[in-house]
Formats: C-alpha cells, sequence, structure tokens
C-alpha cells in the first residue's frame, strides 16, 4: 500500500467513525416486558413517558412543547414511545431530531401485537394519540390523553416533583 492509498484509508475510517459518534441515539425496540424494564431503571425518579406515532398530527404539536418542557426542565427525564412499526425507525428519527428530541431515551414499538403493548402499559388505554404519562418518584402515575399545553405540561411536572 502508497503512502497515498494509506492515508486516504485512514482520513475515510476517521470520518466513518466521526460521523457514527454524530448520529441521533439508537432507538431502542419496545417489545413485551419493556414497559417493567423502564419502569425498573428509573425507581425512585420522577420521569415523564410521551407515546407518539409519525401519522399523528397532535404528537408533532405535542412535540415541539415537549421540546420547551425540556429546555425549562433540563433535570426532568423524558422518555419517548413511538407505536410506529420498526421499519419507520429512520422516519421516528427524524423527526425526533428536528425537535430536538434525539438525544432522549426513545423507544419504538417491536411487536407485531401494538395492542398488546399498549394493554402492559395500561389496561384502560385503547390507542389515543399522543398519550402522555407523568410518573412520581414512587412511580404512581397520571395518564394524560392528547396534545397538552405547556402549563398543563408545567402543572403535572409539578406534581410529580413532589
Amino acid at each position: 500500500m502508497t503512502f497515498k492509498q494509506l492515508l486516504v484509508a485512514s482520513l475515510l475510517t476517521f470520518m466513518s467513525i466521526s460521523s457514527s459518534q454524530a448520529e441521533p441515539q439508537f432507538v431502542k425496540t419496545f417489545n413485551p416486558g419493556s414497559y417493567q424494564q423502564i419502569l425498573r431503571e428509573n425507581a425512585g425518579q420522577a420521569f415523564v413517558l410521551a407515546i407518539w406515532s409519525v401519522d399523528c398530527p397532535s404528537c408533532i404539536k405535542d412535540m415541539t412543547v415537549l421540546s420547551q418542557i425540556r429546555q425549562n426542565n433540563p433535570n426532568l427525564k423524558i422518555i419517548m414511545l413511538s407505536t410506529d412499526e420498526p421499519a419507520n425507525t429512520s422516519e421516528v428519527k427524524n423527526i425526533l431530531a428536528r425537535h430536538q428530541l434525539n438525544d432522549l431515551e426513545n423507544w419504538i414499538f417491536g411487536s407485531d401485537d401494538a395492542q398488546k403493548l399498549r394493554y402492559e402499559i395500561d389496561p384502560s388505554w385503547y390507542g389515543e394519540l399522543p398519550r402522555t404519562y407523568f410518573f412520581s418518584s414512587a412511580h404512581s402515575r397520571i395518564g394524560k390523553s392528547g396534545a397538552l399545553t405547556i402549563e398543563t405540561f408545567e402543572a403535572q411536572i409539578a406534581n410529580i416533583a413532589r
């Protein structure tokens, strides 16, 4: 290998490593048991679980508010869960990046049985979106359906922070 070829190969390797580090955080696959995993990993911590879909205009509206909430409450844990199929992962990542939410913990439904996954989260939830759950540090929760105003978010965050 000539010096020039070695130099080009080294630069390509460096560029590949640099670009992979700049990519948005990986979107995890949400399967049966993932909800309990989220609860375990956040034991003793208040957090928000925001459930959405790429085909839901109100969800996109909610993301604008979530982005603002994140700026106002930088220590608040927000977990995003897309109810879309894994085939939509690229679109999910693009929407999250546009709203500057791609570095949060992000999940996407992985099972073909979306009803079973919804039931695992909340047996009384029938799939309306967006759906937001506010968890206290003791993991008591309040679920809200529909796009929420910033005032509603802030009031619920104050409730779970107590």
